[in-house]
């Protein structure tokens, strides 16, 4: 009996722009598939097409996207109710793609009484069905651990390091933003050959930062402030302040995953940024400052998709450094 394995590519309405370029460079493009939501707030899912038998990958990162009226937890939902479809549509494997990990950041007790949310989604998708989480640069490498099915963990370090080693800055410095981001920034500064500073940051509370002083030699240097996300930039703002307090001469930022929610481009664009570096993990809502430079991970993610079909080594993408923390 002659059987050719397919792949399959659907978008949830998360970020159907990242999912259009994936589906491009694949040369297969992207399944029709009907996602709404009702009047009611429930949310709706059908496969326009038979997938049996095929590996089915869903491209949802767990975000909101004010292009197409969803929030964080619509995403959430319509990506349970996409993988449930595909294992009720027989699919032979179905594999959750999402490039930001919604509640990554709730990955401990930080308080009695507190939920582990991000382990809740991570129960959440496996008991939907999932085989298997194409995800990038979480906040903490622990994560996987809350799974018990793979979980392919991808970087965009490569991908930023090579864009500011095309910009020739001189006298670069890599400025962590807290102790927990250290070995993130070690690794970026030692890829594009530059020196390493570290702020000190206290949280007194959620969404609120202290920035006390710099460990490490900025005066006169170029600074890169490098973190796995910007969510509000309060704390981005007030890093920026105190290394140009320092003497740093230019002030540069990057992220892979721009959240951006609340008053961040307010803060960002008072902050004093030559330019910001993101991934498109995550849609831009409008009105975002002209300093913000999107570079698209759509590459680095279909040829890991290429290979999680054909069973390839995904770690060879990255050398098998793909394991920042």
């Amino acid at each position: 009996m002659d059987y050719d394995k397919r792949l399959m590519l659907f978008s949830g309405r998360a970020n159907p722009e990242l999912a259009a370029k994936i589906g491009a460079k694949l040369g297969v493009g992207l399944g029709p598939i009907t996602l709404k939501t009702f009047r009611n707030g429930e949310v709706y899912c059908r496969y326009e097409e038979s997938i049996r038998g095929a590996d089915v990958f869903l491209i949802q990162p767990i975000c909101g996207n004010p292009a197409t009226g969803i929030s964080t937890n619509d995403a959430l939902m319509e990506l349970l109710v996409m993988i449930d479809a595909a294992i009720g549509a027989s699919a032979h494997r179905v594999i959750a793609v999402t490039p930001w990990y919604g509640y990554s950041r709730q990955d401990k007790k930080s308080a009695p009484r507190e939920p582990i949310s991000a382990r809740l989604v991570a129960r959440m998708i496996e008991a939907a069905g999932a085989d298997r989480v194409l995800t990038m640069d979480l906040h903490a490498g622990q994560v996987q651990g809350f799974f018990n099915i793979p979980v392919d963990h991808m970087t965009a370090l490569m991908m930023l390091t090579q864009h500011f080693e095309d910009m020739q800055l001189n006298d670069l410095v890599v400025v962590a933003p807290d102790a927990g981001r250290v070995k993130l920034n070690k690794k970026f500064a030692s890829k594009i050959g530059a020196e390493l500073a570290i702020l000190d940051k206290e949280r007194p509370a959620q969404q609120v930062a202290e920035i006390g002083y710099v460990i490490g030699d900025v005066r006169g240097k170029t600074a890169v402030l490098v973190d796995d996300m910007i969510d509000t930039a309060g704390t981005l703002k007030a890093a920026a302040q105190t290394v140009r307090d320092e003497g740093a001469s230019r002030v540069f930022a990057a992220a892979t995953h721009g959240v951006f929610s609340g008053d961040a481009y307010e803060n960002l664009a008072s902050a004093g940024f030559e330019k910001i570096v993101v991934t498109d993990t995550i849609p831009l809502r409008p009105g975002a400052p002209e300093n913000i430079q999107v570079l698209s991970c759509s590459d680095l993610l279909t040829d890991s998709i290429r290979r999680i079909f054909t069973d390839d080594s995904v770690s060879e993408v990255f050398g098998g450094e793909n394991q920042l923390f």
